[in-house]
């Protein structure tokens, strides 16, 4: 009985030394970082060098913060206040480039050459050879893929030679002929005319009527010829040119040429109506949709239309389907170009800003 108790009291002595030790560990008061005790707090920072993969190295740790190690493409954030270049010998040629200048984070290399996409030269440029069909394009007659055609068709000679072959050379001096007519190319020439009511958009007429050829007279060489149609009533905007490409271009529905009529009519226009010409008016060709419409004036009369589609007379028709007299008719925007400052049945040269804009109008 003794030994028993003598056991017993033993496992309860056990059990409270280990309640005693808990509980003191808990009441134990926090050391503070400021203390005498000589307490230093833990650096995690060291904590992390040691992982699952082993102790990191020095060497690999700076191998990592240095420019030229750190993988092609990964970025290094840095600190509120602090330059993305950094500091040091190596980074002296960045800070001297300029607040606009484009700045590198690869290599250091000086560049062989500038920034500027230098031109190779080409046959054209070093012999002075051009393309027979951009020959044929210059000198006015078409476009260069209808010239690929005539080419084809054996209609163009080189020398008294009949070429078939795409991609001919002309040289300098060559006779280039189509259907016995000697083609000249001329230097690309681009005009705006204002054109006034009563001259017909051809350029020549059997009946020796007005023609807006009469309006540019003798005052250019080049052979131009209006890129599309406007009613000999119709006044407004007409493009000239000897670029058949261009011309081709703007005439192919395709590139979505934008036009602004400004329309007088003979009553004010309903808005039963107005919501018609919004929806599209069904005509021979299909149903004419219009881009925009807005009427102009406090009267109602006169109207402002945008479209883009080029069937012949097509303004006129979308009113005369809904019982309007269209009195006045003007164009005031084709593919971007304005009349300003160009009086009626007056003209100018394109500036070359505005052939730019052309050339990639519809891109």
């Amino acid at each position: 009985m003794r030994k028993s108790e003598s056991s017993g009291s033993g496992r309860r002595k056990r059990a409270t030394s280990r309640r005693e030790g808990s509980s003191g560990k808990a009441k134990s008061p926090r050391r503070s970082s400021g203390s005498s005790s000589g307490y230093k707090p833990t650096n995690r920072g060291d904590n992390r060098e040691e992982g699952r993969f082993g102790k990191r190295s020095s060497d690999t740790k700076k191998s990592f913060e240095h420019k030229d190690d750190r993988r092609p493409g990964k970025k290094k954030f840095t600190k509120p206040g602090e330059s993305r270049t950094g500091s040091g010998p190596d980074r002296e040629q960045s800070k001297e480039r300029g607040f606009f200048k484009k700045q590198q984070f690869g290599s250091n290399k000086p560049r062989r050459y500038s920034d500027k996409k230098q031109e190779k030269p080409t046959i054209a440029n070093t012999t002075g050879k051009i393309r027979l069909n951009r020959y044929i394009a210059n000198s006015g007659v078409c476009s260069r893929r209808e010239a690929d055609e005539l080419i084809k068709m054996g209609l163009v000679s080189v020398n008294g030679k009949v070429i078939t072959e795409m991609g001919f050379q002309v040289n300098p001096g060559d006779e280039v002929r189509y259907e016995d007519k000697v083609l000249r190319a001329e230097k690309p020439v681009y005009i705006l005319l204002n054109k006034p009511k009563g001259y017909l958009t051809t350029t020549k007429d059997p009946q020796e009527r007005n023609t807006v050829m009469h309006i540019v007279g003798s005052s250019i060489k080049e052979r131009v010829y209006p890129v599309g149609r406007l009613d000999r009533n119709t006044t407004g905007l007409l493009l000239l040119t000897n670029d058949g490409d261009l011309a081709e271009k703007l005439s192919h529905p395709s590139y979505n040429v934008k036009k602004i009529y400004k329309v007088e009519l003979n009553r004010p226009l309903t808005k039963n109506d107005f919501q018609k010409i919004l929806d599209g008016v069904q005509l021979e060709e299909g149903r004419a949709m219009v881009d925009d419409l807005a009427i102009v004036s406090e009267d109602g009369k006169t109207v402002g239309i945008e479209l883009h589609i080029g069937w012949n007379r097509v303004v006129r028709r979308i009113f005369e389907k809904l019982e309007y007299e269209v009195v006045k008719l003007d164009r005031s925007v084709y593919a971007g170009l304005d009349k300003k400052d160009l009086p009626r049945g007056h003209w100018r040269f394109l500036t070359q800003e505005e052939i730019i804009r052309l050339k990639h109008y519809g891109k």
